[in-house]
């Protein structure tokens, strides 16, 4: 007991009580620290969240630290400093985690949301066809994040350079709540963006929906956010994290089947967390454009991750996403389920093999 005192009064003092391991020095508690972003594609991890769901499938003895996030990257950081053992995130940010660990630090377990980007113009832009992007300024919600590769991808597809390439069409990275003001304002002709805000864009900024992402790609799916696991808590404990994974599965099922107690528990709760709720018109067009689901879509993951190589924002080499998705888990708990499994017959490049 003397020897659990001094070890707790030791992380006090270091000021480290949040970096502790997942397991509480006397074994009889664990307790599992998990990321989401308050955000409707993290739908799972807010309202497993507000309902305790994933700790009524863990069981006694089991707790979850909840932490919320507003940007990729602090969340990897976090992951990377051992904070994180779970974490609802978007592909980019575990794409780029993964690479600059090496292959180290996490693994995609599980898919979560599909959908909800789209490419948003003034109605006044002048923008009627794939033709009127000359001399227009398109904003993206960060440089080299999800949308952002889309966006230059779509342009490059169609004839079009960015100016910081000597072309004709200015991409400016803003934050989401920037691009709507800047939307108000006239100093940006539109925005490839992300929900809530593709929809808030279309019924407050006055804009019209140019182009939906699933257009563009097989069967209208793309991975937005997807379940990550640090590799050390997935080796440490593979047991809680199938119970998570179970409670996910049915959690993802339970939204698709209650789509309006979903939406109401989950705008309830992104009002806690951000202070303000969506107004009912943004929350179901949003969802609209939104599928839930527990297939990360890997290959849609494969082909953004080349597009971001081709366009210079992974580094010199490609690099090798081989090993990025550990889907074992998954696919025993959809076995147990009598479902069928998650496939990834494709290369890293996203390539079918």
């Amino acid at each position: 007991m003397k020897y659990l005192s001094w070890i707790l009064v030791t992380v006090l003092t270091l000021g480290l009580l949040s970096l502790e391991s997942a397991v509480v020095a006397n074994g009889s508690q664990i307790t599992i620290r998990v990321g989401h972003f308050p955000n409707i594609t993290h739908a799972q991890g807010i309202i497993g969240r507000a309902n305790r769901w994933f700790e009524k499938a863990l069981g006694e003895g089991v707790e979850v630290n909840w932490k919320i996030f507003n940007a990729g990257p602090s969340a990897i950081e976090a992951l990377f400093a051992e904070q994180l053992d779970l974490a609802y995130i978007g592909p980019n940010p575990a794409i780029n985690g993964y690479i600059k660990s090496k292959g180290v630090a996490l693994r995609i377990i599980a898919g979560a949301a599909s959908g909800g980007a789209a490419l948003v113009v003034r109605a006044d832009s002048g923008i009627n066809t794939v033709k009127d992007f000359n001399g227009k300024r398109i904003a993206s919600p960060q440089l080299g994040n999800t949308q952002d590769i889309a966006l230059r991808t779509w342009l490059k597809e169609n004839g079009y350079q960015v100016k910081e390439k000597g072309g004709t069409v200015q991409v400016i990275p803003l934050a989401n709540p920037d691009q709507l003001t800047l939307f108000l304002k006239k100093e940006i002709d539109g925005a490839w963006t992300v929900e809530p805000w593709v929809s808030r864009l279309i019924l407050e900024g006055g804009g019209r929906l140019f182009l939906d992402e699933r257009q563009l790609w097989p069967d209208g799916k793309f991975v937005t956010t997807h379940l990550i696991a640090s590799t050390k808590f997935l080796k440490e404990h593979p047991d809680l994290v199938k119970k998570w994974i179970t409670a996910h599965v049915e959690l993802t099922d339970w939204i698709n089947k209650n789509p309006e107690e979903a939406k109401k528990i989950l705008n309830e709760e992104i009002k806690k967390e951000t202070g303000k709720a969506l107004p009912k018109g943004v929350l179901d067009e949003s969802m609209k454009r939104i599928s839930f689901t527990y297939d990360p879509i890997a290959i849609s993951l494969f082909k953004s991750a080349r597009r971001a190589f081709e366009l210079g924002f992974l580094g010199k080499e490609q690099p090798d996403l081989s090993n990025i998705y550990d889907l074992t888990l998954l696919n025993e708990v959809l076995a147990e389920k009598g479902l069928p499994p998650v496939k990834l017959e494709i290369s890293k490049k996203g390539e079918k093999k």
